[in-house]
Order: C-alpha cells, then sequence, then structure tokens
C-alpha cells in the first residue's frame, strides 16, 4: 500500500471512494481502545457509583455528539480538513485558530492513549513472563507503540481504514470477553472516600464535561479527516450525519461503559491500568495484551495521522510526512511525562477540560458559519495560505476574520475563566454555585458574540444551488 501523498490540500472527487459505512467502522474500530476506556475510569475515580458514572457518560456524549457531528458535513463540502475549512469563518489565516486546536487534542489523546496502553502492556508482560517492570521496561514498550503508531499514520488513510475495520470486530470480541472475566466481583457501589468535589451534583457535573463530553469534543478537528474522502455527489448529509452520530455514540460509550465496568469491578480508585491487569484472570490477560496493544497503535494512528495535518496546515512548506514524524516525538515525550512526572487523574482531568472551554468556541463557530453558507464553500479560496499567497474571497483583514476571532476569544475566556480542575479553579466558579458549566457558558457565549459581531454576514444560499465544481471558486461563495 503506497504512502497516502494528501496534505491539507483539496481532494480530487475521483479519490472520494470511502462512505459513509466506512466513517462508522472508523468512529467505531479506533476507539476500542484502553485510552477511550480510561475516560468511564473517571467518574468511578471521582467518587461516582455505578448509574451515577453511567447517566454522566450518556448525557455527555449525547451532548457533545449534538454539537459536534455537524461538524463532519463541513469537510463533506470542503474536500478538506476541519481546521483548513473554518478558514471560510475565521479567515485564511486566521483558520490557525483551528489548527493549533487540533494539534493540542490531538497531542494530549495520543500520548494518553499511548501512555495506557503501555502501562497496560507492562502488567500483562509482567504477569505473563515475570518481566520486571521497571523503568527502563516501560520506557521501550512506549517507544515501541509510538514507532508502530508512527508508521500507520505516516501510511496515512486507507491504512487507518483498514486498520479500524479489523478492530472494530476483534476488539468488540475483547470487550464482550472482559466482561466475563471482571463479571464476579462487578459491584454498584461508589467507591469508598466520597465525592471528589464535596456533594453529588457537582461532581457529577464534572464527570459529565470532563468524561462524558470531552470524548465528542476530542472530534472537533478530527471528523473532517474521513469525510473529506466521501464524495456529497454519491452520500447525501443527512446519511453522513447520521453516520456520524451513530459511530460517536458507539464507538465513545461501548469502551467508556466497559471502563466504568471494570474500574467498579477491580476497585481502582486511583489508577486504572495497573488494577485492571491485576485483576485479570489469568485466561483474560493474553486478549487484555492485543488489546493493549493492537487497540491503543489503531486510536493513536488516527490522533497523529490527525496531527501531522494540523502541523502541516501550520506549516505549508513541510510534507505531511514529516510533520507526522515530528508530532510523533512530541506525542512521545508526553507519554514519558505522564508515566514519570504527573499524576494521572490530575493530569487527564485538567487536560479535557481546559481544551473542551477553548475548543467548544472553535466548534460552535464552525457550525454557525456552515448553517449561514448552506454548506457552499470556495474550495479554491481556501487553500490561499497552504500555496502561500495572498487574496481571494476569505482573506478578509490580512487573512484574519476578526470579529469571529473576536468571538472565540470571548467564549474561551468566559468557558477558561468558568472551569474547575485539580490544578485550576476559574474565577466564575464561585459565582455558578461552585459547579463547572463552563461547557455551556462557553458555547452560549460564544453564539451570542458572533450573532451579534457578525450580524448580516454570510447571507443564506438557496438550497437548490449546484456544489461547487472541484477545484474552482464559486461565482457567489461565502464566508
Amino acid at each position: 500500500m503506497p504512502i497516502e501523498q494528501r496534505g491539507v490540500d483539496t481532494i480530487p472527487d475521483v479519490e472520494r471512494t470511502s462512505r459513509p459505512r466506512d466513517l462508522v467502522s472508523i468512529l467505531l474500530g479506533s476507539n476500542l481502545a484502553l485510552g477511550v476506556v480510561i475516560f468511564g475510569w473517571l467518574p468511578v475515580s471521582f467518587g461516582l457509583g455505578f448509574w451515577p458514572s453511567v447517566t454522566s457518560l450518556l448525557v455527555g456524549t449525547l451532548a457533545g455528539t449534538l454539537l459536534t457531528a455537524p461538524l463532519a458535513l463541513v469537510s463533506l463540502r470542503t474536500g478538506t480538513n476541519l481546521s483548513t475549512s473554518s478558514g471560510a469563518h475565521f479567515g485564511v489565516r486566521g483558520r490557525l485558530v483551528g489548527s493549533v486546536i487540533g494539534l493540542l487534542l490531538s497531542l494530549g489523546y495520543t500520548a494518553l492513549t499511548l501512555w495506557v496502553g503501555g502501562d497496560a502492556v507492562v502488567g500483562t508482560l509482567t504477569r505473563l513472563t515475570g518481566l520486571p517492570s521497571s523503568g527502563a521496561v516501560y520506557a521501550v514498550v512506549y517507544a515501541a507503540l509510538a514507532v508502530c503508531t508512527a508508521l500507520g499514520a505516516v501510511y496515512g488513510y486507507r491504512l487507518l481504514l483498514r486498520l479500524s475495520r479489523a478492530l472494530a470486530v476483534g476488539m468488540t470480541v475483547l470487550l464482550v470477553l472482559g466482561l466475563f472475566a471482571y463479571a464476579p466481583h462487578f459491584s454498584t457501589a461508589a467507591p469508598a472516600g466520597g465525592y471528589l468535589l464535596g456533594g453529588f451534583w457537582p461532581t457529577w457535573l464534572l464527570a459529565v464535561v470532563s468524561a462524558g463530553l470531552s470524548g465528542p469534543i476530542a472530534f472537533i478537528t478530527l471528523l473532517g479527516d474521513y469525510t473529506r474522502y466521501i464524495s456529497p455527489r454519491r452520500h447525501s448529509s443527512r446519511t453522513v450525519y447520521l453516520a456520524t452520530c451513530a459511530g460517536l455514540v458507539a464507538g465513545l460509550l461501548v469502551p467508556q461503559l466497559f471502563g466504568t465496568f471494570t474500574a467498579l469491578a477491580v476497585d481502582s480508585a486511583t489508577d486504572y491500568a495497573g488494577p485492571l491487569v491485576a485483576g485479570s484472570p489469568l485466561w483474560y490477560l493474553a486478549p487484555l495484551l492485543l488489546g493493549a496493544s493492537a487497540g491503543s497503535v489503531g486510536n493513536a494512528g488516527l490522533m497523529l495521522y490527525s496531527m501531522g495535518l494540523d502541523l502541516d496546515a501550520i506549516l505549508p512548506r513541510a510534507s505531511r510526512t514529516q510533520a507526522t514524524y515530528v508530532v510523533a516525538a512530541l506525542a512521545t515525550v508526553l507519554v514519558y511525562l505522564g508515566h514519570f512526572a504527573w499524576a494521572a487523574q490530575d493530569a487527564m482531568t485538567s487536560f479535557v477540560l481546559l481544551l473542551t472551554a477553548v475548543g467548544t468556541p472553535w466548534a460552535v463557530i464552525t457550525v454557525i458559519g456552515y448553517a449561514r453558507c448552506r454548506g457552499v464553500y470556495d474550495a479554491d479560496a481556501l487553500q490561499v495560505y497552504n500555496r502561500r499567497t495572498r487574496g481571494g474571497r476569505y482573506w478578509y483583514r490580512g487573512g484574519w476574520h476578526l470579529r469571529t476571532v473576536v468571538s472565540w476569544a470571548a467564549g474561551s475566556v468566559t468557558g477558561l475563566a468558568s472551569v474547575d480542575t485539580p490544578l485550576y479553579r476559574g474565577p466564575l466558579v464561585e459565582v455558578t454555585g461552585g459547579i463547572d458549566i463552563s461547557f455551556l457558558l462557553a458555547a452560549l457565549v460564544t453564539a451570542v458574540a458572533q450573532a451579534l459581531l457578525t450580524r448580516g454576514e454570510d447571507a443564506p444560499r438557496r438550497t437548490d444551488e449546484p456544489l461547487p465544481v472541484e477545484g474552482q471558486p464559486t461565482a457567489d461563495a461565502t464566508g
């Protein structure tokens, strides 16, 4: 299989041969990994029992999917990734906001996946072979997983799609076996120690945002990496939207609920991978080893692929392959920090809450922009920055749509000021009664600011307008 040559340039329609069911395969197969499973452990580590944990995951995942799924339709229409597509609303240089957010999101989740998967691999090898769980062993395992992940990401979308299809079946079987493996010790009772934030509702809402909502938010810049290979001439927006919803809900809830189930079964209040391995029956160690390694490579591979595209968008002179190797090295460094330097729960919770606070406003603006222009974009004008030229419909003022950037900044500042993490507490948390509703406030402030600051722009299109011809600007495209 040849290495993918496409970066963030527009995919010609003749190459857009993927189908909506491929999108479901990617979102399901790639997420059946311990890096996603561990988010089901978070509510338990906060002090919640089984049913409160389940409801927090359900509410957060469904709310996040409602916001995130429409983003898949943007790249369906533009033929390029989402951060580049956002140039229609932020400006061809302003879309760097999306590239940086996407890079940070993918970088953190890639490191998390490799870290958790590596810990489980070392633990299972120790129980199976007696291999010492020394720092050197951890370092070697992390490096091996990172190399495999980088190779998969470099080869690109087609290889990752094939891997996701296989993982969708294989990992589902492994998770089902896991239910039988851990069922004898499962209990619905909350772990000892009380609620992390002192009361049920503040702790439950923390779980909604940090464990449930963070899953779909992690995909706000990733969905376009997959839908840009689906042709809008052969597949309707409705079909792609429903496939995205199905893939996100199933791909996130299945592994997360497995994480909640196993966390309570092995009584893992402060750590997940270690107790998961220690509490496994001997017969399940080999399947656990396979799932921890293959699942981590599949999940981190897609994240790393997206990171390569985002860095390629930031540095147009770099090739996608070069960019992918650079971000692979950065992710590996974060893996080592996650194992040797940081407290797991605090680092995870703080990371997802802070990135959600700045990522949500970007997603809100991009969805509003898509609705206003009715999905009609000037594909050629979106590539101005990548060609290192100037001008075009989305040039605005120096390549930036300043009022849209101000809307994003207002929503992000509000979100950061109202977030409550183990490492940082925003000043607005006291105003909201000690409850973290940063997601809602960030989304609301962004929507209102964007409506007021850009009133009269992006006039709606006629719904019977034809799609723009690939590579040619439309006569009346809007930003």
